[in-house]
């Protein structure tokens, strides 16, 4: 038989016809090493790209498919022109702000002025935004209050231009990792000339946004790990540190951005993972080499980045020391610390007492002050007695007596109390009506005057965690006040009222007993001349405490974000195909409209590459088994494998998540999409026609509509789902 003689004269679909890089011959001094024919083996450490030569051979020594010294300089120049071209044209167009620059431009005016406020996201994107405005004159007066509010004279082009730099890196990267990968410069040229001809890519790198900025760190990291893959048989050289340590810190770059940096994290973990097995599997490297291995991998992928990580917050803390509009999320004493907030550098009695007066804060996010006014509840919402809500605000109307007792005892766990307000002189009170929003839980309402009432006016105080006897310590304390007459709990819901109820927070009594933020309040001012004040300066929490609680208010944040009434929610399985947009900028005619729309036929080939993969990977796999020796086939399970996995990693979990969804969500997935999309040469052309067919949805367009005659978009407007 001459089957093991033969050399088959086809390749797989995707990669016939591969152009390699030119490389310098020197490049190509290697040491073959023979097949084993086992073929556990052969498989060990494909994640990594791992071969079975030793990790610690001589650095002179490479694996036969030779190493990638220096890739062609004109594509590279080309791919960094044509991208840095794309993104930074019309930069400044529109002159106003466009869709999200209203949260993340103010938030670089926050840095600027050093004002705290709260966001669901880690805080190195919008230092970096506030950082680039600095260092490009911006003041940081401008409200951004409202998408289409004009900049006027204010240099919003530093912000603009530093997220479209990064933007700019994007296929850049793509073309190295790709070359790395797969040795083709062809293959790599492909990659990025998608990237660079999307029109989505476009206009998400060209405005205040963190996701230009997200997506660096993502490609950044991904492209550090797959060269230090190459340095595999460097190991502990100079460059096999400088890959690895730059990994980490662009792990940690990514997760300081936002919490789906996370995504690339456990890409890089599960890559790191079949790099050890497959040391493991070396019988020329010792144990102590080994543990060497390892412990150099958990300095820089996990020590390291944990520390920047923790870093970036400190330098946000630090920064970010005056009162602000995020006060109201965070606890009484973590407020203390800021500059202005009212609890700073202030003295008062450091245990409650009867006869005090004191705010009562909710300890859930946005749970607001425990409030009251004049006005009472409407005909038909329960009884119609005066309003109980959460106000987020500081204010008169949120100040509350324990007018229980005139003496100065201090108030324990499980004691009993009477709240009144101190405006209205009328009693915290619930009664068995249902609450306005919450038809489960109770009414709580004001009842009574100038301290008389009934039993429906009687709480039980408890301290969160504590035992009969201890005190309430205020901003420290988390309490609950549990109804005597009905069993209930004092609850914040976090549901807006109507405009009868001055679109303030619901108050309800919760016969949910659980312990949630919801139930739990604390005391903030204590006010009360019969007691000694302390300084609040000892009542501060330390780095460590502050660290913990922004992370949990931030997570709280993130799981709250659901979506409104008639919102409009993007489904994860709209992305791939490109279904729906978003809209930046303009509706009508007369404005200036941009649209957030992947260039359709990248999108589509793309969703058809991805699919195709699986069917190539079984052909290979068939033909592999069968004793045929394809050319790439390594290459494309390997180096295809790596990419579809980062794909499902930074796609797949929105499906499992309960927040609203945006379209743009998708863009880090759509990056792996692409690189795993380098097969076929005659797409260029394609996708150059129809970037120049789509290109006003990213740069901006007047006129007339889609549907109207004279369109720039006639005849472009494909699926109905399209809003341009």
């Amino acid at each position: 038989m001459a089957k093991a003689e033969c050399t088959p004269k086809w390749n797989t679909l995707a990669l016939r016809n591969r152009k390699t890089c030119p490389t310098p011959e020197k490049s190509f001094q290697t040491t073959f090493t023979p097949v084993s024919k086992d073929k556990n083996s052969q498989t060990a450490g494909l994640l990594a790209g791992g071969d079975t030569q030793s990790s610690n051979g001589p650095s002179g020594q490479f694996v036969a498919r030779g190493s990638i010294e220096s890739p062609s300089k004109v594509l590279l120049m080309l791919v960094a022109g044509l991208s840095f071209s794309t993104r930074l044209y019309k930069l400044t167009e529109p002159p106003h702000v466009c869709w999200d620059e209203t949260h993340f431009g103010k938030m670089g005016s926050y840095y600027i002025n050093r004002t705290f406020f709260f966001d669901v996201h880690p805080p190195l994107g919008k230092m970096l935004i506030g950082l680039a405005g600095y260092m490009s004159g911006y003041n940081g007066t401008f409200p951004f209050i409202k998408p289409g509010d004009k900049y006027e004279n204010q240099n919003y082009w530093g912000m603009r231009g530093f997220c479209a730099v990064l933007g700019s890196f994007l296929p850049i990267f793509a073309y190295l990792i790709v070359l790395e990968l797969s040795n083709s410069c062809t293959a790599a040229i492909i990659a990025a000339t998608l990237l660079i001809f999307d029109t989505g890519c476009i206009t998400i790198s060209q405005y205040i946004l963190l996701d230009p900025i997200l997506m660096f760190f993502i490609m950044a990291a991904v492209l550090s790990m797959v060269k230090f893959n190459q340095q595999r048989y460097r190991s502990f050289t100079a460059s096999w540190w400088f890959w690895l340590v730059l990994t980490g810190i662009n792990l940690a770059g990514a997760l300081g951005v936002k919490f789906v940096g996370l995504f690339v994290i456990v890409l890089v973990g599960l890559n790191t993972i079949g790099d050890l097995w497959r040391l493991l599997g070396d019988m020329s490297l010792s144990l102590v080499d080994i543990a060497k291995h390892f412990l150099a991998r958990a300095f820089a992928l996990i020590l390291l980045p944990l520390i920047l990580y923790v870093t970036i917050f400190a330098v946000h803390f630090v920064v970010l020391n005056k009162s602000g509009p995020g006060d109201g999320f965070f606890s009484s004493a973590f407020q203390s610390r800021l500059i202005g907030n009212n609890l700073h550098n202030a003295s008062m009695p450091e245990y409650l007492a009867f006869g005090s007066t004191v705010t009562i804060k909710n300890l859930r996010i946005a749970g607001g002050y425990l409030h009251s006014h004049w006005h009472l509840y409407p005909e038909g919402v329960g009884a119609r007695q005066q309003q109980v809500t959460a106000y987020l605000h500081k204010d008169y109307n949120n100040l509350i007596r324990n007018s229980q007792s005139g003496n100065p005892d201090l108030v324990r766990h499980g004691d009993i109390v009477r709240l009144e307000h101190k405006e209205t002189t009328r009693n915290l009170h619930s009664h068995l009506h249902e609450a306005p929003l919450t038809k489960k839980h109770f009414q709580v309402t004001g009842y009574g005057i100038n301290g008389t009432g009934d039993a429906n006016d009687l709480w039980q105080m408890e301290v969160c965690g504590g035992r009969k006897g201890d005190p309430v310590k205020v901003l420290r304390s988390k309490v609950r006040f549990l109804h005597r007459a009905t069993g209930c709990v004092l609850y914040s819901s976090g549901k807006t009222l109507p405009k009868w109820g001055w679109e303030q927070i619901e108050v309800t009594c919760s016969p949910y007993l659980k312990e949630t933020p919801s139930s739990q309040w604390n005391i903030e001012d204590h006010i009360n001349p019969k007691l000694p004040n302390i300084s609040l300066s000892v009542l501060k929490p330390n780095f460590l405490e502050i660290l913990l609680e922004s992370h949990i208010v931030m997570f709280r944040g993130n799981s709250g974000l659901k979506p409104k009434d008639n919102e409009m929610n993007s489904k994860p399985w709209h992305w791939p195909i490109n279904y729906q947009g978003l809209r930046f900028s303009g509706v009508n005619a007369t404005e200036y409209r941009v649209y957030l729309l992947g260039n359709p036929v990248v999108w589509w080939i793309n969703l058809a590459s991805l699919g195709l993969y699986f069917t190539m990977v079984a052909v290979a796999s068939i033909a592999t088994q069968r004793g045929f020796s394809l050319e790439h086939s390594l290459v494309l399970v390997r180096g295809g494998g790596l990419l579809m996995l980062g794909w499902l990693l930074h796609y797949a979990p929105f499906f499992t998540m309960g927040r609203i969804l945006y379209f743009h969500h998708y863009f880090p997935a759509m990056l792996f999409s692409s690189m795993l999309t380098g097969t076929k040469l005659v797409w260029d052309t394609v996708i150059s026609v129809f970037f120049y067919l789509f290109h006003p949805l990213s740069y901006g367009m007047t006129g007339p509509l889609a549907h109207e005659p004279g369109s720039a978009m006639a005849g472009l407007k494909w699926m109905d789902s399209w809003e341009f």
